[in-house]
């Protein structure tokens, strides 16, 4: 390691990589100051070309002539406009990564030399950004040359160019601590594991939002982060290992490799919870990403109008299969449709959609047939419009709208000649479309089908839930969201054989990485990782799979610990990152409720000294009271009073203190320091699902574990009170 305070001039590499620093850094200031000097110079100049043009058009509809001329002078105002437009959007896009660097300007070096004895040095940021000569200041870590840099090793390689892969011999690759334009420190390194940027950046507390990793990704991080596009990818990894992270940082890459095509809008993230969003939301921002669509399983089932809906463990795979036997070939009835209505009126009756249904008998029941049924729908309902258009009562209530009305409806108002028949019906034909327009909707969406009717006769039950109807509704119209890309789950191990299904059937376009860690499955009946594979492989073909093996998040006696709850052959390829620790506190309180709470009380009140000391010295010291259900959060609340602040769906974390919250939300989180209050018998039976919840439990923790029961200790822990 270097160091500028020892340095005093001597360090001759020391004082060049600060000298380069300062004139890219100088560089990005310059280049700053005159993106914005240009934006508010266009923005003048747009604001008063724009008026001069519009001005200067004359608008004239009088003959046909004098109308394509006016249209002409339009199309040209809106030529410039949109040139204005994109020139405005390059450089607020290039404000934006320059602005982004100026905090970091680039975190890594690799010096590469090439067959023909050329050299070259690659410094990598956040974003790439080139100076006004077009000479490369930043390289993005996403760019292909960056791989020479997280492959981590010396020697000769190959990065790989539009197909073409490109020689070179990596000569150095050094990491530096930056602030600005001051360089703290640098470092040479080539083994991963224990590089010392990465340990310096493992020693800190906890933040209250999750922080890119871009600096410290290691090799088998990168594999997932670069992997290549593929149907599925199953990325199964140890507690601590960086999956959350890894997730975020290939969305950043696949929104860079594929940035002409993709936007963060096509991609759909899941998270266990909403304190997890609330943690995870600042990262892709930090990168010069907008977040894609964050949700929870819940929130999905919201969004698709289906929250009143049972959740009920989300049905069972036996009904899915069920429906997809039984539909094709289902005798149509008349209460499976609905009317076509807007407000009271009707448009379109239940057995003129069931009528359009059954007009295609050789077809089985099912998304072609429903297809050809809402093609004739439409037709249907374009003659009803047009016949509601030739009435003379609704021409007369279309010529009697007041301007307000008329604005609202057709966004201008009329400029008719009641007695020019063609435009009187040109206009009675809009009103009708502007009023019963949403019907063509409800027939894409299939809102003529009672899906509840359908999927209950097949069933045999009295209500569906969220699932069964989600189901039942594709398999009827082929409905999914056909412009997802990319699909990310994290934690599918707490998710079940039913919930996978239907999401792999309801993005059907999109490709999906699925993250998790079998061993904190804190939930009844969740899909193995078996189930998982069985399930995208029939929807998708084979899954791909890769593994991270290595620990980032805690200290070495906190992962022997829940590590040791593995099996022995579970835990021979696992490692973690050596650093400086303490033992946990594993002691069994007394059974009566004083004694019990006295007990964690004083762990409380010690969590509060850590925090304090730890304020002290500028550093964050979070401690999470981690209840195994939320009856015993909400309980231990209410016994520890103002000592602790409970957590609750939706909140985000704070940087200091003791937070109270279930096991369930903190799934995904970490902290300085857990207690984990109710480790008794009753809480933590020999069982594999409660091994499974204390595993999850004790690996949330960074530094420091302390685990106490009321009573005797869960016989997980025999033997290992201390």
């Amino acid at each position: 390691m270097q160091d500028l305070s020892a340095a005093s001039g001597a360090d001759l590499e020391l004082a060049r990589e600060q000298a380069h620093l300062s004139d890219v850094y100088a560089q990005l200031v310059a280049i700053r100051d005159r993106l914005n000097r240009e934006l508010e110079v266009s923005h003048r100049r747009a604001a008063q070309d724009l008026r001069d043009m519009s001005e200067e058009v004359r608008r004239d509809f009088s003959g046909d002539d004098e109308t394509m001329e006016t249209l002409a002078a339009i199309e040209t105002l809106n030529a410039v406009i949109d040139a204005y437009n994109q020139a405005h959007d390059f450089d607020v896009e290039r404000l934006t990564k320059v602005l982004l660097l100026l905090g970091q300007p680039y975190f890594a070096k690799v010096s590469l030399r090439y067959p023909d004895g050329r050299d070259k040095d690659v410094y990598l940021g956040a974003a790439g950004v080139i100076n006004d000569r077009y000479e490369s200041l930043v390289v993005d870590w996403r760019s292909p040359i960056a791989e020479t840099y997280y492959n981590q090793k010396m020697g000769p390689c190959t990065y790989e160019v539009k197909g073409r892969d490109i020689a070179c011999d990596v000569r150095l690759r050094r990491q530096f601590d930056i602030r600005g334009d001051r360089l703290n420190a640098y470092f040479d390194t080539t083994v991963a594991i224990q590089d010392s940027l990465l340990l310096a950046a493992l020693k800190h507390n906890h933040s209250p939002k999750l922080k890119a990793v871009t600096a410290t990704i290691q090799r088998e991080q990168n594999e997932v982060v670069r992997h290549e596009d593929v149907s599925v990818l199953l990325v199964s990894g140890i507690a601590g290992s960086g999956k959350t992270s890894v997730l975020l940082q290939r969305i950043a890459f696949l929104l860079y490799q594929q940035k002409d095509t993709l936007d963060a809008s096509q991609v759909y993230l899941f998270t266990p919870n909403a304190v997890f969003e609330s943690y995870i939301d600042a990262v892709l921002p930090s990168l010069g990403e907008r977040n894609p669509h964050i949700l929870t399983w819940r929130e999905f089932v919201a969004s698709l109008g289906l929250a009143s809906r049972a959740l009920s463990g989300d049905g069972d795979a036996d009904d899915f299969a069920r429906l997809e036997a039984a539909l094709p070939s289902l005798e149509l009835e008349p209460q499976d449709f609905k009317d076509l209505r807007v407000g009271e009126e009707t448009l379109l009756k239940a057995a003129q959609c069931k009528d359009a249904l059954e007009k295609f008998p050789r077809v089985p029941l099912g998304a072609r047939r429903c297809a050809l049924a809402i093609e004739d729908l439409h037709e249907r309902l374009d003659r009803k419009l047009a016949a509601l258009s030739r009435k003379e009562e609704l021409r007369d209530e279309l010529l009697s709208l007041d301007l307000d009305e008329q604005i609202r409806i057709f966004g201008t108002t009329l400029d008719l000649d009641p007695s020019d028949k063609e435009e009187l019906d040109a206009w009675a034909r809009r009103y009708v479309d502007e009023r019963y327009g949403q019907v063509h909707e409800d027939i894409e969406r299939a809102a003529w089908l009672d899906v509840d009717h359908l999927g209950r006769r097949i069933l045999g039950v009295g209500n569906l839930n969220a699932a069964q109807w989600l189901y039942t509704q594709m398999l009827l119209t082929g409905g999914h969201a056909r412009d997802a890309r990319f699909v990310m789950v994290d934690e599918v191990q707490d998710y079940t054989a039913t919930q996978l299904m239907l999401l792999a059937r309801y993005f059907g376009n999109a490709h999906f990485l699925l993250l998790g860690d079998e061993h904190q499955a804190i939930k009844e009946n969740s899909a193995s990782f078996d189930e998982v594979r069985a399930i995208f492989g029939a929807a998708r073909g084979p899954v791909e799979e890769c593994r991270l093996l290595t620990s980032y998040r805690s200290s070495p006696e906190i992962t022997e610990l829940f590590t040791s709850l593995l099996r022995p052959d579970e835990r021979q390829n696992l490692n973690s990152v050596q650093r400086e620790g303490v033992p946990p506190v594993i002691r069994a309180c007394p059974q009566d409720r004083e004694g019990y709470l006295r007990e964690l009380g004083a762990q409380v009140e010690l969590a509060h000294q850590k925090a304090a000391e730890a304020r002290d010295t500028g550093e964050n010291f979070l401690t999470a009271v981690v209840a195994a259900d939320k009856p015993r959060a909400n309980w231990l609340r209410k016994q520890l009073g103002p000592a602790v602040r409970a957590i609750r769906p939706g909140e985000g974390l704070p940087a200091t203190g003791v937070v109270v919250l279930d096991l369930a939300l903190a799934k995904g989180l970490e902290f300085d320091q857990v207690i984990i209050p109710d480790a008794q018998a009753e809480t933590y039976p020999a069982t594999e699902l409660a091994r499974r919840r204390l595993y999850t439990a004790i690996s949330r923790a960074m530094h420091q574990v302390v685990i106490l029961s009321q009573g005797a200790m869960t016989p997980l822990l025999s033997g290992r009170e201390a």
